[in-house]
Formats: structure tokens, C-alpha cells, sequence
């Protein structure tokens, strides 16, 4: 299988359409990744394959947590190489994403991607996320953080920026959970799990969705 239909035929069973532009755009991102990664450590992935399904793949399946709409805000806390937010961006143009990554050579990677692809409506925050103006604060529909290693640090991180009624998206392995009064204590209720396999690989995955509540 080509990589290209493996990306396609992915997407779709996520429920993600691309179109062949879309389709060229994460195969030079794919190219670019790899050129990166030879001089900084962007991912411990290193084939193609495995690029596609547990990054590219992987990131899309966030749209299960939300429906993306013209001028949504999303913040991702920690993008690294740019997942989840890059991939979704390249999916649902019309989003607005800023992307934080505190570590210098990594922010530069994103800007050169964002550069490359002639992506519009995406910034990129070489700080942490204390470092952030209070202008960011109540600003965004949706949170993603994919590098926080529980889910309760990445409910306390991006708590702040999320406007009322805004979410925290978060994907994790089939066995991890929190209890609700944990959520609860970190101002959010749990909206929504939905379990499923990531494609090709049959790895079982979980989209948790968390509302802010105050």
C-alpha cells in the first residue's frame, strides 16, 4: 500500500476526508519530519509508516472530541512536531490554531512547516505555558495536549485558556480513566469517551472530552 492511500483510506475511517491537496501537504510535512528529525529529536518514530498512522492518524482521530467549524480557537499545549494540531489544522482549514512548544529548535520546526505549507491562521509560541500573555487567557473553544502524561495535569494547564464552555480533548490508551470527582475539582465535567482502533495498526484508543464547567 502506498502512503499516500494509506492516509486517504485512514482519514476516511476516522471519518476525515482529504482532498488530494490536503493529501500532498501531509506527505511534505511527512518529507520535512524526516529531514528535521536527522538533526533534532522530533519523534522516535522513524518509518514512514508508522508516521502516518501513529502521528498523522493518531492526531485526526481528535475530531471525534469535536466538530471543527470556521474561526474555532484551538490551543495545543506541548505540539512538539505539531501533533495533534498541525495534522487537524491541514484537515479543517478554517480553524485557528496556536501552537506552544517551549523548546526552541522544535517552535522552529513548526514555523518552517507553517512556512512550507503555506498555512494561514496558525501561530506558533516558542514559551511554556506560565510564559503566556493574559491575553490568551478564555480564549479558546478547544485544548488539546497530547505530550501531558496524565490527564489531570493537562486539565490544570488548560483550564485557563479555554473560554466558557470551551474543552479539553485529550486521547489516551483503552486502560487509562479518571474518576469524574478528580475532573470535577479541576472545573470540568467528563462530556464524552469514545473508544475506538486506530487504522492499520488495530491499537485501541480513547478520545476523552472534557467541558469546562467554571
Amino acid at each position: 500500500m502506498t502512503l499516500r492511500r494509506m492516509l486517504v483510506e485512514g482519514a476516511q475511517v476516522l471519518g476525515v476526508p482529504l482532498s488530494e491537496q490536503q493529501t500532498d501537504a501531509f506527505l511534505v510535512y511527512l518529507v520535512e519530519l524526516e529531514k528535521w528529525n536527522r538533526k533534532i529529536n522530533l519523534t522516535s518514530i522513524r518509518d514512514e509508516q508508522g508516521i502516518i498512522v501513529k502521528h498523522f492518524l493518531d492526531s485526526l482521530s481528535y475530531q471525534k472530541g469535536f466538530a471543527p467549524a470556521a474561526g474555532m480557537a484551538l490551543l495545543d499545549i506541548g505540539s512538539g512536531a505539531g501533533f495533534p494540531a498541525l495534522p487537524l489544522k491541514i484537515a479543517c482549514p478554517d480553524l485557528s490554531v496556536t501552537l506552544v512548544e517551549a523548546v526552541n529548535k522544535k517552535a522552529s520546526f513548526l514555523r518552517h512547516i507553517l512556512r512550507t505549507l503555506n498555512i494561514q491562521g496558525a501561530g506558533v509560541e516558542a514559551k511554556r505555558t506560565e510564559q503566556l500573555a493574559a491575553s490568551f487567557y478564555a480564549r479558546f473553544a478547544v485544548v488539546t495536549a497530547r505530550a501531558f502524561a496524565s490527564m489531570e495535569k493537562a486539565l490544570l494547564e488548560g483550564s485557563r485558556f479555554l473560554a466558557p464552555g470551551g474543552s479539553v480533548v485529550l486521547s489516551r490508551g483503552p486502560d487509562e480513566m479518571i474518576e469524574q470527582a478528580l475532573a470535577e475539582r479541576c472545573g470540568f465535567l467528563v462530556e464524552k469517551v469514545e473508544r475506538f482502533a486506530l487504522p492499520f495498526l488495530h491499537e485501541q484508543r480513547a478520545i476523552w472530552v472534557f467541558k469546562k464547567s467554571k
